[in-house]
């Protein structure tokens, strides 16, 4: 049976949840997948649970070994993929058993490099479905690719993820892209960075098949081991890749870099000001204290106020003249609103 789809899933200690994965793979319309399970050193019964599924399913690899990071079990189910699409999983995740057809049929209705879909999240017990500004159900060529899609990496998070995309194996193996190893945080973004200069087509469809589960320890939420803001200012002071440079001048590769560093900021303050029992209120304010008096903030904040003030909601306005006027406490108050708001 040729292989239409490898599906790459990393995993480390997901016991809890990787049955369910596996099964919302196994139940896929498009019957000509493999599922490629990169067993990343886990100390919990996870192995074990997909061997015992792989003994009544031969779609499914088991690749064993010892932890090295979700990029390097990504590489290494790279390694072992033979289909002529990639897709990503994570293994606290699931997707619905649609999505595996739609995208590759919709890759190979005009040979597209990579396709595009949303993807679902669940955040405060609401569920968020997230959309790009990116014109549906037509070839995106070269030209847009440079100047849309690669600009959008540069302001944005959010079309980081590998998992709600489908990339052409071929193209992954001639440029030898990799995801870097070693990275704390945004390893996504760099792998689609350095895939998205060399696509010629690409597609995005507004469909919604992948859901995100947000659990203890995900690597979004998991504020005591990762210092969010810390990677956030590595992006933001990281040498731009020669192909923007190219493309972009350097004031407006400035503005994107700043609206990306004041979003995440944004973000930040809202997952930090949370309750937690394992960081003391105080900590919680010192530390966004220190995030918006940060000097590559106040570099940043007039650029972001230029571009983006006008069109931001009421809070987000809030959230920005209490980061420009330095007001930790306030910023408190308006994330605390927001989530009593959520609840309600």
């Amino acid at each position: 049976m040729s292989i239409k789809v490898s599906v790459i899933v990393p995993v480390y200690n997901a016991e809890q949840y990787i049955a369910h994965c596996i099964e919302s793979l196994l139940n896929q319309t498009l019957e000509e997948c493999e599922f490629i399970f990169v067993n990343d050193g886990s100390k919990d019964q996870s192995g074990q649970v997909i061997e015992e599924y792989s003994k009544t399913d031969s779609r499914i690899k088991l690749v064993h070994q010892s932890n090295q990071g979700v990029s390097a079990a990504r590489n290494a189910g790279l390694q072992e993929a033979t289909g002529t699409y990639i897709g990503f999983v994570d293994a606290d995740d699931y997707v619905d058993k649609d999505m595996y057809e739609v995208l590759y049929n919709t890759a190979i209705e005009s040979d597209y490099d990579v396709v595009i879909s949303n993807f679902e999240s669940e955040i405060e017990g609401h569920k968020v479905i997230t959309t790009y500004p990116f014109p549906l159900g037509t070839v995106l060529k070269k030209d847009y690719i440079e100047q849309e899609v690669l600009t959008y990496f540069l302001k944005s998070d959010q079309l980081n993820t590998v998992c709600s995309k489908l990339y052409k194996n071929k193209r992954i193996q001639d440029y030898k892209v990799k995801f870097p190893e070693k990275v704390a945080l945004g390893e996504d973004g760099l792998f689609n960075m350095q895939f998205f200069r060399h696509a010629d087509r690409i597609q995005y469809i507004d469909y919604t098949g992948y859901h995100y589960r947000e659990v203890v320890g995900s690597a979004t939420r998991n504020i005591l081991e990762k210092d969010y803001f810390k990677r956030a200012l590595e992006v933001y002071t990281l040498d731009i890749p020669e192909m923007y440079l190219t493309t972009l001048d350097k004031m407006r590769i400035q503005q994107l870099r700043s609206i990306k560093l004041i979003n995440s900021v944004m973000s930040y303050i809202y997952v930090y000001f949370k309750s937690s029992n394992e960081i003391s209120f105080r900590q919680r304010m010192k530390y966004v204290n220190n995030m918006i008096n940060d000097p590559c903030v106040r570099e940043a904040l007039p650029y972001f106020y230029s571009e983006m003030y006008t069109s931001l909601g009421t809070y987000e306005k809030f959230l920005a003249d209490m980061i420009r006027k330095r007001f930790t406490l306030g910023l408190f108050v308006a994330t605390t609103y927001s989530r009593l708001r959520n609840k309600a």
